[in-house]
């Protein structure tokens, strides 16, 4: 029986991106986003655990100019653009009671500076918000996960430049006056702390335009807080009855020992990370972070009004992805490993995914009461999953019990952060359908409870169906908890 952990309207549900989801990428007047120019490395010929970034306009220019055998999986995604309705009675035979979704930007606004939106774009998520509202599935939306125009890039250098704060805002308010009377869940940028390990993806910044990269980067990230509070002030005035959120790629870090100079090397990591929700949450920045700028040679160029504008708009809730914990160790001459998304060093107490990443679901509840009782605001889990290799048996069927275990094991946690006081608004397990990889670019790297014919190379019907997992999150989303 269900002991009934999770409240009473807890929205569980699942998890995409529009770039690796959708596809026709050149259809419907979309123009080219950051992550159409990713491309697809064999992971025998892999020099990391992501391949993800564009870092130089020479690279940027090659591949705007294309060559054979050319293989950019994100451009075509799973068809999502064609086969919507499918996919979304999927979710409604699963029982979601929302779907995380982003809205590319250069659907609305090709080049990101326009002034006029693409009519043809807004046509398209009124269509997926109906048939998403006709199954009682409420949308999240994210308004920027890794797909900002290309055009942005290449003529502003991406976030560094402030003019994006008003390009962002317009498009912010565009589609929150279209959809207010469908989405009442938005979030403003996806992990918007990975701009410091790829700039180009976090910030569409190509770093050989820049003379010191994380001036750079933290210059733009103060571009995209004060563009998030201004969409948080549009989002209140326009949706009065919506909600909107940040999000953050959470990495709990632990210390390697109990030497205190590995607690604190673990104090300062955790800082870092937590520095992002900091300014969105608590609407200043804090003052570990100043002292970093100092050291390290950084001035934020702010505007008057800034510290105004965020202090003033705060969000109302705060997401994040979970897939890992770290380690710190105070020595600096400890060796990192490459498995974890943030590379950090292997914890010998927890197994990996085949991907390397460690899996850890007891770090999910540490997380959430930290943030908690840092924050005191709701939080949401916007990204959870296993990414694994799946068998197709001879029968059909794919016999996924070890996503089932790991989803269970995450899910208690939650179930038993909730019993510890955390207020926790939802769960959305990632690539709730089989997607491209935003880390690698892999079709073969899957998180679904449904599988997709298609391989890393584009071959396959596209023609989905059910996981084991699928029965099972069905049966978890009708008890409102896990069953034994």
């Amino acid at each position: 029986m269900s002991t009934g952990r999770f409240p009473e309207g807890f929205l569980w549900g699942g998890a995409t991106a529009a770039n690796q989801l959708e596809g026709a990428y050149n259809e419907g007047g979309k123009g080219l986003s950051i992550f159409d120019m990713v491309s697809f490395i064999p992971k025998e010929e892999r020099t990391s655990g992501i391949e993800m970034d564009v870092r130089s306009e020479q690279e940027l220019n090659d591949l705007l100019a294309g060559k054979e055998g050319d293989n950019f999986p994100k451009r075509r995604g799973i068809d999502f653009y064609h086969r919507y309705k499918e996919d979304i009675a999927l979710f409604a035979e699963m029982g979601f009671k929302t779907f995380r979704l982003s809205i590319s930007w250069p659907r609305i606004f090709p080049n990101g500076d326009e002034q006029e939106p693409n009519e043809e774009g807004l046509a398209f998520y009124d269509q997926v918000f109906d048939e998403l509202l006709k199954h009682g599935i409420e949308p999240l939306v994210t308004l920027s996960h890794y797909e900002m125009p290309l055009h942005l890039v290449k003529e502003y250098n991406g976030w560094t430049d402030r003019r994006l704060v008003d390009f962002f805002v317009h498009y912010a308010e565009t589609v929150f006056d279209r959809y207010k009377d469908k989405v009442k869940y938005w979030l403003t940028f996806n992990e918007i702390n990975v701009s410091t390990i790829s700039p180009y993806i976090g910030s569409g910044i190509l770093v050989d335009r820049v003379d010191h990269v994380e001036q750079a980067v933290y210059q733009a990230l103060h571009h995209q807080f004060v563009a998030s509070a201004r969409a948080v002030k549009a989002c209140h005035e326009i949706i009065p009855d919506g909600q909107i959120g940040c999000m953050l790629a959470r990495m709990e870090v632990y210390p390697e020992t109990c030497n205190p100079d590995d607690v604190l090397a673990a104090l300062e990591e955790d800082q870092k990370n937590l520095f992002f929700t900091d300014v969105q949450v608590r609407g200043y920045y804090p003052s570990f972070m100043l002292q970093y700028f100092k050291k390290n040679n950084i001035q934020i160029e702010m505007l008057p009004g800034d510290e105004e504008i965020l202090l003033q708009h705060t969000v109302d809730f705060l997401s994040f992805s979970y897939y890992m914990t770290m380690v710190a160790s105070g020595s600096p001459d400890k060796a990192k490993e490459k498995g974890n998304f943030f590379s950090g060093i292997t914890n010998p107490y927890l197994e990996s995914s085949d991907w390397g990443w460690q899996i850890d679901p007891k770090g999910l509840r540490i997380s959430l009461k930290k943030m908690y009782d840092r924050y005191q605001v709701p939080l949401f889990i916007v990204e959870n999953g296993l990414g694994a290799y799946d068998t197709v048996e001879e029968d059909g069927s794919i016999q996924d019990d070890y996503r089932i275990d790991y989803l269970r094991a995450h899910i208690d946690q939650m179930g038993e952060a909730i019993q510890d006081g955390v207020e926790l608004m939802g769960y959305t397990s990632w690539g709730c359908i089989d997607l491209i990889s935003a880390s690698t670019s892999e079709m073969s790297k899957r998180y679904g409870f449904v599988y997709v014919d298609q391989d890393d190379y584009g071959n396959g019907t596209l023609a989905r169906s059910k996981k084991k997992s699928f029965d099972w999150y069905k049966q978890v989303i009708a008890s409102n908890d896990i069953i034994d």
